[in-house]
């Protein structure tokens, strides 16, 4: 019987090749195999093979996330391990294992994170670290700080003290954010300089007295504490820092990583009562000195607290950023290995030298990258100049 002729109507095959296509042999000899559309979805593009892709030379970028870098792994688990220990009266003394935060203002977008070391993941203590992002005021006369802080090793409450030590000094630059915004724009270094000396020295204080209320020993009940100061002002590109004790304070320019931790002299690390402030005068109005200098400690009268011992230096930096700079402040958990491991640098320096800051996941993935040999709490805040 005879077929009757397709109706003209009818549409093309769609798996036939075009006429311009050089199908390879192999191709040809292989049977059609009908495929059923699905509603609601175009059909997918055909396949690239190996030949069809373009050949390029650009190394690929870096890996979004690594877990560790240098001779090896870590000891310890890269996840928590172990929660701390609560007591069910005092549920607001907990800390989370890792806090994320970020801003932009001006200029500036702001990333910072305060994670858990690897040793108290494990060991299921509390994050001995502390982080305080706080804005004060509105518009361009607000002022942003941020203020990291930690307690001291192996001390029961260690984070608590921490804690204060953020509270105390986000106080005290809340209340006078004003007079300090007014500094900054002026460039004048000299009055941030000393006025931010008598901000931490009271705030300090006030956590040492805070620790004899609660009779607790005030060295043990202590805590490290570094603070950046960010104006809001678009036209304003002053970035300041201070405070005490361990961590650092890096930049990454051009690519180049540059330790700018403000240095300090020996002479720094002690000095003399401030008057006013609990201790006699050194010489009476007529000239007299009250007592004779023969180079030895004097033993406490029962009258007078016994000398505290010497301070740690405050450290104190105002300094000028320029476009596509990358100011980093870090706890010791951080600033250790990226003075001791150039793998870390060279990591970090390839993932933050990009045009746009990373997002707050990807920053806290770049900073848990962890080194061996490196096991504390890691506290950062990095900001990207525009």
């Amino acid at each position: 019987m005879e077929k009757a002729p397709a109706p003209a109507s009818a549409p093309a095959d769609r798996s036939a090749v075009p006429p311009e296509a050089d199908p390879t042999p192999e191709a040809s000899e292989r049977p059609e195999v009908s495929r059923p559309r699905v509603a609601g979805f175009a059909s997918a593009p055909p396949v690239a093979t190996q030949l069809d892709l373009p050949a390029t030379s650009a190394p690929p970028p870096p890996p979004s996330s690594l877990d560790y870098l240098g001779s090896g792994p870590p000891t310890y688990d890269p996840e928590p391990t172990a929660l701390p220990v609560a007591d069910p009266d005092e549920l607001g003394d907990l800390v989370a294992d890792t806090v994320l935060d970020g801003a932009r203002y001006g200029s500036w977008t702001l990333r910072a994170v305060s994670l858990r070391g690897d040793s108290a993941r494990y060991r299921g203590e509390p994050r001995r670290d502390a982080l305080l992002t706080a804005r004060f005021g509105t518009g361009e006369q607000a002022l942003v700080l941020v203020a990291m802080a930690t307690g001291a090793r192996a001390t029961p409450g260690a984070h608590l003290a921490a804690a204060e030590a953020c509270w105390l000094i986000g106080r005290a630059v809340g209340r006078s954010h004003q007079r300090l915004v007014a500094d900054i724009r002026a460039a004048r270094r000299g009055d941030l300089k000393s006025g931010l000396h008598r901000l931490t020295d009271r705030s300090l204080g006030k956590l040492r007295a805070s620790a004899v209320e609660q009779d607790l020993d005030p060295e043990d009940y202590s805590a490290s504490l570094r603070c950046l100061l960010l104006p809001a002002d678009p036209d304003c590109r002053t970035r300041v820092f201070f405070g005490v004790g361990e961590g650092g304070l890096f930049r990454l320019r051009d690519g180049e990583w540059q330790d700018i931790e403000p240095r300090v002299s020996p002479a720094d690390t002690t000095g003399e009562p401030v008057l006013g402030f609990g201790s006699p005068p050194a010489e009476t109005p007529e000239g007299d000195r009250l007592t004779m200098d023969l180079g030895i400690p004097t033993p406490p009268s029962p009258y007078e607290p016994a000398p505290e011992p010497p301070r740690e230096p405050f450290r104190f930096r105002a300094s000028v950023a320029r476009p596509g700079d990358v100011l980093v402040m870090g706890t010791g958990g951080l600033a250790d290995p990226l003075r001791g491991e150039p793998a870390l640098c060279a990591y970090l320096a390839r993932r933050w030298s990009g045009r746009t800051p990373p997002g707050l996941a990807a920053f806290l993935a770049d900073t848990q990258v962890r080194v061996k040999g490196y096991s504390d709490d890691r506290t950062a805040a990095a900001v990207w100049e525009a």
